[in-house]
């Protein structure tokens, strides 16, 4: 299979994926917290690694600025090598503020035993897809004619890249374990289209927000592949703040985001980097669906 890394047996793929959201809920990645109630002197944000982390970075260093003159405190940007080591700094205070995708969100959610609050979304994150791709030549016409495919997903954590996808397979008939010759994980959105265009794998699944910023990029990769099928929409991506964080520095963070505005020249580069028309308030009940579709598709144990 060359570097295709996959699990033949269903039951051992199955432990692997239960074993890798575990780890987002027990990780000791950020072992040395903050006393309770010390004074936040710098904001430490993160996110999960669903890019390239150069990409991260260009993304992220616009809002930094921002959100240091909105605030009037530093601001510091860590990159995480896994979806777990964001779930853990939030959990052990090493995190202030994060960018989850709705299923890292529900990880946290369950790690801080509801502490962590998500406080704002892009609108597009109300009504997100994914969109699952072949290469351009593929005959494949629908998602049944991948059966007996390779088949690639983002990360294991991954809302728009592994969760969602597989649930939304599992809707239509089709057992992601069973019924793919095998499986493999990319990593990220953008590893997928690698993936699927170098001929790795004939069939992928990635977020439609990533696939779109590549099409407009003239990315040589996703210019070798097409769109086959794309996913209902769910609640994906939020801005979620660490349990315990200042409440007077919540509500500073949240009306910063929630006043940006792509119409203000100031912000424009900022929110297109961002790939928002806006933000919107959030809640934790938003992704309550997601949490019930993990369980369903096996990727977080049903309560006892």
């Amino acid at each position: 299979m060359n570097a295709i890394t996959a699990v033949s047996r269903r039951r051992a793929r199955r432990n692997a994926l239960r074993g890798l959201a575990a780890a987002a809920l027990a990780g000791s990645a950020f072992a040395l917290a903050l006393p309770a109630g010390a004074q936040t002197t710098v904001l430490r944000v993160s996110a999960i690694p669903d890019e390239a982390p150069t990409e991260l970075q260009r993304k992220f260093r616009p809002l930094g600025d921002y959100l240091k003159k909105e605030t009037g405190i530093d601001v510091q940007f860590t990159p995480v090598s896994d979806y777990a080591a964001v779930v853990e700094g939030l959990a052990s205070n090493k995190i202030d503020l994060a960018w989850l995708g709705g299923f890292t969100f529900v990880q946290a959610r369950i790690r801080t035993k509801g502490g962590a609050t998500p406080i704002v979304q892009r609108a597009e994150d109300e009504k997100f897809t994914s969109k699952f791709i072949v290469p351009a030549d593929s005959p494949a016409k629908t998602l049944a004619d991948l059966k007996g495919k390779t088949f690639a997903f983002g990360a294991p954590s991954s809302t728009s890249g592994h969760l969602m996808p597989r649930y939304f397979l599992m809707k239509d008939g089709i057992d992601a374990d069973r019924d793919f010759r095998t499986v493999a994980f990319s990593g990220a959105h953008d590893a997928t289209v690698a993936f699927v265009a170098s001929g790795r794998v004939e069939a992928g699944v990635l977020n439609a927000s990533v696939y779109e910023k590549l099409v407009e990029a003239g990315n040589a990769n996703v210019a070798k592949v097409r769109v086959l099928a794309t996913t209902p929409t769910f609640f994906d991506y939020n801005w979620t703040v660490r349990p315990g964080l200042d409440a007077v520095l919540v509500k500073k963070l949240t009306d910063a985001f929630l006043k940006l505005d792509p119409a203000n020249p100031e912000h424009k580069e900022l929110m297109a980097l961002q790939r928002a028309s806006r933000f919107v308030p959030t809640k934790s009940s938003n992704y309550d669906g997601i949490e019930a579709a993990a369980k369903a598709a096996g990727l977080l144990e049903p309560a006892k």
